[in-house]
């Protein structure tokens, strides 16, 4: 609603313009004595003084609304840079003041986001974690400083395909990076004899409407050697304490049964020794147990039919066998791999999937034997994997925490590789990587 002075000003073109017409009608009709001349004159005229009071009148709020109109325009193209002057006390006036305010609340946000950004880029940029992001089309559009020198030697990522960066990567991070998956990879270390550890984990959202995908690249090595070392102590620990709750019992028995034998009560001899003998034997299976990851004997490999392979397996383990069979026979020691095997789905039954989902496939690829179980249990969670293949870590409650440490140091004596990965959709996949013939028919 116009304001009073402005409804004034209204009031006053309208009173003038009718006014001029008026004194037309009476000049012109005196002289021509009322004639259709005289109204027409006076009409014209009207309306013309009516514009032209109208157009002096409202002249600068044409301008006012004309600056109104740049100033939006200036914030469809976020410039919030420009202010309005205020001259008036009007509606228009109120518009301008309105305008202003947006923008000041525009730019405090604006300066308010780009700080947090700024304060986030640093953090990303100085954090241990290589970090990549990419657009729909697999672009990256966003990486700091360890994934350039990780990836790319220190060079530039942005603006390479994902594809492109890691056509020379690992194998083993090539096929998660393919499939889009977390898992473990390790890449020989050029400054020592070692070999580095990495978890690799992938993710999806949406960002301006467009899918991306951020994937973050952790350098394992330090921290499972610390876990490592932090898990050696707790063996020391449960060994020292297995071997007390057993020599005591057998240190207490021997005296008793001592005693016994000098008062001659022959009948107590025989329990003390069933005590000793079941107690001795529980000690040598805990012993025995950890000893197998300590000497592991050297694989006997050997050409070995796939087909008798997995009949022996499907003895011992429900599976669905996935594909067909590789017609070129195996290279391994077939009772440690069997003993991998099992491991692996036995893991794969304790883990919640059904039976029908436990899947077993085989095959070549280039020069390598693939072994690939699978199933559709919990999987595992990122700490869980990144400590699954240490020795004696478990998550069960009656496990000694032996079964995949030894399934990888079966693997790596057969020069091979182990690979954990959670599948989508829920479940866990192991894949083994086998030379497929001897080292010196590589050469």
């Amino acid at each position: 609603m116009l304001k009073p002075g402005r409804q004034l000003f209204s009031l006053i073109s309208i009173w003038l313009s009718t006014l001029a017409g008026i004194l037309c009608f009476f000049i012109l009709g005196s002289r021509f004595d009322f004639t259709l001349f005289a109204i027409a004159s006076a009409a014209a005229l009207a309306m013309l003084s009516s514009y032209l009071i109208f157009f002096f009148l409202y002249r600068s709020d044409r301008n006012r609304l004309q600056a109104l109109r740049n100033g939006l325009l200036n914030l469809l193209d976020n410039d919030f840079s420009i202010s309005l002057a205020q001259t008036r006390t009007d509606e228009v006036d109120e518009l301008f003041q309105l305008y202003n305010k947006v923008t000041d609340k525009l730019r405090s946000e604006r300066q308010h986001i780009y700080q947090r950004e700024l304060l986030l880029d640093t953090v990303i940029q100085n954090s241990s974690l290589a970090l990549l992001l990419t657009d729909q089309h697999g672009r990256i559009v966003y990486s700091n400083i360890d994934a350039k020198n990780l990836l790319n030697a220190g060079h530039p990522v942005n603006g390479l395909n994902l594809n492109q960066l890691f056509d020379n990567a690992p194998p083993t991070l090539h096929t998660l990076m393919a499939n889009a998956q977390d898992g473990l990879f390790t890449v020989d270390n050029t400054e020592s004899t070692e070999v580095d550890t990495y978890h690799i984990s992938n993710g999806r959202f949406i960002l301006n409407a467009q899918e991306h995908r951020l994937i973050l690249i952790k350098k394992m090595t330090r921290e499972l050697k610390r876990q490592e070392i932090a898990t050696w102590k707790k063996v020391i620990r449960v060994i020292s304490h297995e071997l007390n709750n057993s020599l005591a019992p057998i240190s207490s028995m021997a005296h008793s049964g001592k005693i016994a034998l000098a008062k001659e009560k022959y009948g107590v001899i025989e329990q003390v020794l069933d005590t000793i003998a079941e107690r001795s034997k529980h000690l040598t299976t805990f012993v025995g147990n950890y000893a197998q990851v300590a000497k592991l004997p050297e694989p006997q490999q050997q050409e070995v039919d796939w087909k008798s392979f997995t009949d022996q397996l499907a003895m011992f383990n429900h599976f669905n066998l996935s594909g067909n069979l590789p017609e070129k026979p195996g290279y391994f020691d077939a009772a440690q791999l069997q003993q991998v095997v099992m491991n692996l789905l036995k893991n794969a039954q304790e883990s919640g999937s059904a039976t029908t989902d436990i899947n077993l496939r085989i095959w070549h690829e280039q020069q390598n034997t693939k072994i690939e179980v699978s199933d559709r249990g919990t999987g595992m969670t990122a700490e869980v994997m990144s400590q699954a293949l240490l020795p004696f870590y478990t998550t069960k409650k009656q496990g000694n925490g032996i079964g995949l440490s030894l399934c990888r140091e079966i693997i790596e004596l057969h020069d091979g590789s182990m690979v954990l990965e959670n599948r989508p959709g829920g479940g866990l996949t192991v894949r083994l990587t086998l030379p497929a013939q001897p080292k010196e028919d590589l050469v």
